[in-house]
Protein backbone atom coordinates (compact mmCIF):
# COMPACT_ATOMS: atom_id res chain seq x y z
CA UNK A 1 0.00 0.00 0.00
CA UNK A 2 1.62 3.63 -1.17
CA UNK A 3 2.27 6.02 2.10
CA UNK A 4 -0.51 8.55 0.62
CA UNK A 5 -3.21 5.00 0.98
CA UNK A 6 -1.91 4.40 4.05
CA UNK A 7 -2.49 7.58 5.57
CA UNK A 8 -5.97 7.52 4.53
CA UNK A 9 -6.64 4.51 6.65
CA UNK A 10 -5.95 5.73 9.89
CA UNK A 11 -8.40 7.18 11.94
CA UNK A 12 -8.22 10.71 13.33
CA UNK A 13 -8.21 11.75 17.12
CA UNK A 14 -10.22 15.06 18.12
CA UNK A 15 -11.06 16.74 21.34
CA UNK A 16 -13.34 18.99 23.20
CA UNK A 17 -9.86 20.88 24.40
CA UNK A 18 -11.35 22.68 26.47
CA UNK A 19 -11.93 19.52 29.09
CA UNK A 20 -8.13 20.21 29.01
CA UNK A 21 -8.13 23.96 30.07
CA UNK A 22 -9.72 27.10 29.68
CA UNK A 23 -6.49 28.46 27.95
CA UNK A 24 -6.01 28.03 24.16
CA UNK A 25 -1.80 27.60 24.05
CA UNK A 26 -2.85 24.80 27.12
CA UNK A 27 -5.12 23.33 24.58
CA UNK A 28 -3.16 23.19 21.99
CA UNK A 29 -0.10 22.27 23.52
CA UNK A 30 -1.84 19.56 25.39
CA UNK A 31 -3.23 18.31 21.85
CA UNK A 32 -0.44 18.18 20.23
CA UNK A 33 1.17 16.43 23.22
CA UNK A 34 -1.46 13.63 22.87
CA UNK A 35 -1.85 13.24 19.03
CA UNK A 36 -5.23 14.75 18.89
CA UNK A 37 -4.77 16.84 15.20
CA UNK A 38 -8.78 18.81 15.07
CA UNK A 39 -10.56 20.23 17.78
CA UNK A 40 -14.29 19.95 18.41
CA UNK A 41 -14.51 23.45 19.31
CA UNK A 42 -16.55 24.41 22.49
CA UNK A 43 -14.95 26.72 24.72
CA UNK A 44 -11.74 29.34 24.85
CA UNK A 45 -11.25 31.81 27.99
CA UNK A 46 -14.00 30.53 29.63
CA UNK A 47 -16.90 31.42 26.63
CA UNK A 48 -19.05 29.54 24.90
CA UNK A 49 -18.06 29.13 21.22
CA UNK A 50 -21.72 30.64 20.27
CA UNK A 51 -20.16 33.68 22.13
CA UNK A 52 -16.63 34.31 20.39
CA UNK A 53 -16.31 37.94 19.31
CA UNK A 54 -14.54 38.52 15.61
CA UNK A 55 -11.29 38.72 17.40
CA UNK A 56 -11.11 35.76 18.94
CA UNK A 57 -12.50 33.49 16.17
CA UNK A 58 -9.72 35.03 14.22
CA UNK A 59 -6.95 34.51 17.13
CA UNK A 60 -8.04 30.57 17.56
CA UNK A 61 -7.95 30.31 13.79
CA UNK A 62 -4.74 31.88 13.39
CA UNK A 63 -3.09 29.92 16.47
CA UNK A 64 -4.46 26.17 14.55
CA UNK A 65 -3.18 27.06 11.71
CA UNK A 66 0.18 27.64 12.96
CA UNK A 67 -0.06 24.66 14.91
CA UNK A 68 -1.04 21.86 11.83
CA UNK A 69 -4.23 21.99 14.17
CA UNK A 70 -7.89 22.05 12.37
CA UNK A 71 -11.56 22.11 14.10
CA UNK A 72 -13.50 18.99 13.06
CA UNK A 73 -16.86 20.28 14.90
CA UNK A 74 -18.61 23.26 16.30
CA UNK A 75 -19.05 21.84 19.60
CA UNK A 76 -22.89 24.21 19.91
CA UNK A 77 -25.47 23.71 22.58
CA UNK A 78 -27.86 23.71 19.98
CA UNK A 79 -31.24 21.86 21.30
CA UNK A 80 -30.11 22.15 24.97
CA UNK A 81 -32.90 24.10 25.65
CA UNK A 82 -36.48 22.96 26.92
CA UNK A 83 -38.92 22.88 23.47
CA UNK A 84 -41.46 25.08 25.73
CA UNK A 85 -39.03 27.75 24.92
CA UNK A 86 -39.45 30.23 22.03
CA UNK A 87 -37.63 28.43 18.69
CA UNK A 88 -36.47 32.03 16.89
CA UNK A 89 -34.20 33.10 19.75
CA UNK A 90 -32.88 29.88 19.69
CA UNK A 91 -32.50 29.23 15.88
CA UNK A 92 -30.57 32.50 15.58
CA UNK A 93 -28.27 31.40 17.32
CA UNK A 94 -28.09 28.28 15.55
CA UNK A 95 -27.34 30.20 12.71
CA UNK A 96 -23.84 31.42 14.55
CA UNK A 97 -23.08 27.68 14.82
CA UNK A 98 -23.22 27.59 11.31
CA UNK A 99 -21.22 30.48 10.19
CA UNK A 100 -18.47 29.41 12.62
CA UNK A 101 -18.71 26.06 11.27
CA UNK A 102 -17.95 28.21 7.68
CA UNK A 103 -15.48 30.49 9.53
CA UNK A 104 -13.41 27.53 10.83
CA UNK A 105 -13.86 24.85 7.83
CA UNK A 106 -15.81 22.38 10.22
CA UNK A 107 -17.54 19.69 8.39
CA UNK A 108 -19.88 18.94 11.73
CA UNK A 109 -21.95 21.04 14.01
CA UNK A 110 -22.80 19.04 17.50
CA UNK A 111 -26.29 19.66 17.79
CA UNK A 112 -28.97 18.15 20.74
CA UNK A 113 -33.21 17.57 20.64
CA UNK A 114 -34.61 19.63 23.18
CA UNK A 115 -35.08 18.83 27.02
CA UNK A 116 -38.98 18.11 28.21
CA UNK A 117 -39.49 17.01 24.42
CA UNK A 118 -42.74 15.50 24.61
CA UNK A 119 -44.08 16.71 21.58
CA UNK A 120 -42.21 14.56 18.71
CA UNK A 121 -43.73 16.45 16.04
CA UNK A 122 -42.28 19.83 17.55
CA UNK A 123 -39.20 18.27 17.76
CA UNK A 124 -39.16 17.06 14.20
CA UNK A 125 -40.11 20.20 12.45
CA UNK A 126 -37.21 22.31 14.86
CA UNK A 127 -34.76 19.50 13.59
CA UNK A 128 -36.03 20.13 9.63
CA UNK A 129 -35.52 23.77 10.02
CA UNK A 130 -32.05 23.61 10.76
CA UNK A 131 -31.63 20.78 7.83
CA UNK A 132 -33.42 23.12 5.42
CA UNK A 133 -31.76 26.13 6.38
CA UNK A 134 -28.43 23.73 5.57
CA UNK A 135 -29.53 23.42 2.17
CA UNK A 136 -26.64 24.41 -0.17
CA UNK A 137 -24.59 24.46 2.38
CA UNK A 138 -21.43 21.95 3.28
CA UNK A 139 -21.60 21.59 7.68
CA UNK A 140 -23.78 18.76 8.63
CA UNK A 141 -25.36 18.28 11.88
CA UNK A 142 -24.55 15.71 14.11
CA UNK A 143 -26.58 14.67 16.86
CA UNK A 144 -25.74 13.56 20.02
CA UNK A 145 -27.78 10.96 22.69
CA UNK A 146 -27.42 13.43 25.65
CA UNK A 147 -29.37 12.81 28.79
CA UNK A 148 -33.07 13.95 29.26
CA UNK A 149 -33.47 15.28 25.62
CA UNK A 150 -35.83 13.65 23.34
CA UNK A 151 -33.06 11.56 21.42
CA UNK A 152 -31.19 10.41 24.46
CA UNK A 153 -31.84 6.73 23.79
CA UNK A 154 -31.09 4.76 20.08
CA UNK A 155 -34.73 3.91 18.83
CA UNK A 156 -35.78 7.66 19.49
CA UNK A 157 -32.52 8.95 17.91
CA UNK A 158 -33.10 6.26 14.93
CA UNK A 159 -36.30 8.13 14.53
CA UNK A 160 -35.07 11.63 14.21
CA UNK A 161 -32.75 10.34 11.28
CA UNK A 162 -35.13 8.06 9.47
CA UNK A 163 -38.07 10.83 10.03
CA UNK A 164 -35.58 13.18 8.71
CA UNK A 165 -33.91 11.32 6.58
CA UNK A 166 -30.84 13.98 5.22
CA UNK A 167 -27.41 13.35 4.73
CA UNK A 168 -27.30 16.70 6.77
CA UNK A 169 -28.09 14.95 9.49
CA UNK A 170 -26.37 12.38 11.10
CA UNK A 171 -25.53 10.64 14.16
CA UNK A 172 -22.69 11.68 16.53
CA UNK A 173 -22.67 8.15 18.47
CA UNK A 174 -21.71 8.30 22.66
CA UNK A 175 -20.86 5.51 24.33
CA UNK A 176 -21.10 7.23 27.98
CA UNK A 177 -24.46 8.64 26.94
CA UNK A 178 -26.40 5.12 26.46
CA UNK A 179 -24.60 3.36 29.71
CA UNK A 180 -26.18 6.05 31.77
CA UNK A 181 -29.32 6.52 30.32
CA UNK A 182 -29.76 2.25 31.01
CA UNK A 183 -28.84 1.28 27.15
CA UNK A 184 -26.44 -1.24 25.84
CA UNK A 185 -24.39 0.46 23.52
CA UNK A 186 -23.71 -2.88 21.51
CA UNK A 187 -27.28 -3.28 21.01
CA UNK A 188 -27.94 0.33 19.68
CA UNK A 189 -24.72 0.67 17.12
CA UNK A 190 -26.56 -1.80 14.66
CA UNK A 191 -29.44 0.73 14.18
CA UNK A 192 -27.17 3.73 14.35
CA UNK A 193 -24.23 2.78 12.35
CA UNK A 194 -25.52 3.63 8.99
CA UNK A 195 -26.21 7.02 9.91
CA UNK A 196 -23.11 7.47 12.36
CA UNK A 197 -20.29 10.01 10.97
CA UNK A 198 -19.10 11.26 14.23
CA UNK A 199 -17.85 9.48 17.28
CA UNK A 200 -17.51 10.50 20.72
CA UNK A 201 -14.75 8.25 23.56
CA UNK A 202 -16.28 8.34 26.87
CA UNK A 203 -17.18 5.19 28.42
CA UNK A 204 -19.06 4.63 31.90
CA UNK A 205 -20.08 2.22 34.32
CA UNK A 206 -23.86 0.96 34.50
CA UNK A 207 -25.34 1.28 37.55
CA UNK A 208 -23.54 4.57 39.06
CA UNK A 209 -22.55 6.35 35.31
CA UNK A 210 -19.72 6.94 36.44
CA UNK A 211 -17.22 8.18 33.88
CA UNK A 212 -14.14 6.10 33.12
CA UNK A 213 -11.05 5.79 30.07
CA UNK A 214 -12.54 4.26 27.48
CA UNK A 215 -12.12 0.80 27.06
CA UNK A 216 -12.90 0.65 31.31
CA UNK A 217 -16.41 0.88 31.62
CA UNK A 218 -19.89 -0.84 29.76
CA UNK A 219 -19.42 1.05 26.68
CA UNK A 220 -18.62 -1.94 24.35
CA UNK A 221 -16.20 0.97 22.89
CA UNK A 222 -13.49 -2.35 21.26
CA UNK A 223 -16.35 -4.21 20.31
CA UNK A 224 -17.73 -0.81 18.37
CA UNK A 225 -14.96 0.45 16.98
CA UNK A 226 -13.61 -3.03 15.51
CA UNK A 227 -16.98 -3.52 13.80
CA UNK A 228 -16.93 0.65 12.41
CA UNK A 229 -13.55 0.65 11.15
CA UNK A 230 -14.05 -3.15 9.57
CA UNK A 231 -16.89 -1.72 8.23
CA UNK A 232 -15.30 1.36 6.66
CA UNK A 233 -15.85 4.61 9.08
CA UNK A 234 -12.36 6.78 8.92
CA UNK A 235 -13.41 9.53 10.51
CA UNK A 236 -12.89 10.85 14.18
CA UNK A 237 -12.86 10.05 17.52
CA UNK A 238 -13.26 12.60 19.48
CA UNK A 239 -12.14 12.51 23.02
CA UNK A 240 -14.44 13.69 25.61
CA UNK A 241 -13.37 12.19 28.77
CA UNK A 242 -15.27 14.33 31.30
CA UNK A 243 -12.99 12.49 33.97
CA UNK A 244 -13.30 15.45 36.46
CA UNK A 245 -16.64 17.36 36.18
CA UNK A 246 -19.48 16.52 34.01
CA UNK A 247 -21.76 19.44 33.52
CA UNK A 248 -25.04 20.45 31.16
CA UNK A 249 -23.06 22.38 28.88
CA UNK A 250 -19.32 21.50 29.23
CA UNK A 251 -17.17 18.73 30.97
CA UNK A 252 -13.70 19.21 32.77
CA UNK A 253 -10.33 16.94 33.03
CA UNK A 254 -7.20 18.62 33.13
CA UNK A 255 -4.12 18.11 31.04
CA UNK A 256 -2.97 14.67 33.45
CA UNK A 257 -6.29 12.77 32.93
CA UNK A 258 -6.52 13.90 29.28
CA UNK A 259 -3.31 12.26 28.67
CA UNK A 260 -4.53 9.02 30.49
CA UNK A 261 -8.06 9.57 28.20
CA UNK A 262 -5.92 9.43 24.93
CA UNK A 263 -3.64 6.91 26.28
CA UNK A 264 -6.51 4.61 27.29
CA UNK A 265 -8.42 5.16 23.84
CA UNK A 266 -4.60 4.54 21.82
CA UNK A 267 -4.53 1.49 23.95
CA UNK A 268 -8.12 -0.10 22.46
CA UNK A 269 -7.12 1.47 18.99
CA UNK A 270 -3.90 -0.77 19.27
CA UNK A 271 -5.46 -4.09 20.67
CA UNK A 272 -8.06 -3.70 17.70
CA UNK A 273 -5.21 -3.18 15.12
CA UNK A 274 -7.30 0.45 14.21
CA UNK A 275 -4.54 2.89 12.86
CA UNK A 276 -4.37 6.25 14.08
CA UNK A 277 -3.05 9.21 12.56
CA UNK A 278 -0.94 11.44 14.84
CA UNK A 279 -0.46 14.37 12.84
Amino acid sequence: MNPAKAEQQKLRLAAFADEIAPDLDTQIRHCRANGVTHFELRGVAGKNVLDFDPALRREIRQKLADNGLGVVSIGSPIGKVKLAEPFAPHFDRFKIAVELAEFFEAPFIRIFSYYEAADRAEVLRRMQAKVDYLRGRAPVLVHENEAHIYGEKGAACLDLLQTIHSPQLRCAFDFANFVQAGEDPLANWPLLKPYTAHIHIKDALRGSGQVVPAGEGDGHIPEILRDAYASGYRGFLSLEPHLSVAGQFTGFTGPELFATAATALKRVCQAQAIPLATS
